[in-house]
């Protein structure tokens, strides 16, 4: 039990499990602020009934849900955005520390 307690100090596991839960959870935040913000404004500003994820077009016998997608690739680029400041701004934050 010394030595996996041992591991779980020196191999930052605790920091990585903290790191993967905040990320789920601004995971979540971003998905629902473009499921329940951006998807109504985009979809009213594109004619459609108020949800962007609702948009399809019907070819034949088969659904193409175009408006789904595109939804997701909006949280996407949100997401990959928010990852890109926090990386910038813990960057910043390592380099401006003064040397002892």
């Amino acid at each position: 039990m010394k030595d996996f307690i041992e591991f779980i100090r020196t191999r930052g596991v605790v920091g990585f499990a903290v790191g993967f839960i905040v990320g789920k959870a601004v995971s979540d935040l971003i998905g629902s602020f473009v499921t329940d913000i951006v998807n109504p404004l985009v979809g009213l500003a594109t004619g459609s009934l108020g949800d962007l994820s609702a948009m399809s077009l019907q070819i034949f016998s088969a659904s193409v849900n175009y408006g789904k997608f595109i939804s997701a690739l909006i949280t996407f680029f949100i997401l990959v955005g928010v990852v890109y400041m926090f990386s910038k701004v813990l960057r910043l934050e390592k380099l401006d520390k003064p040397k002892s």
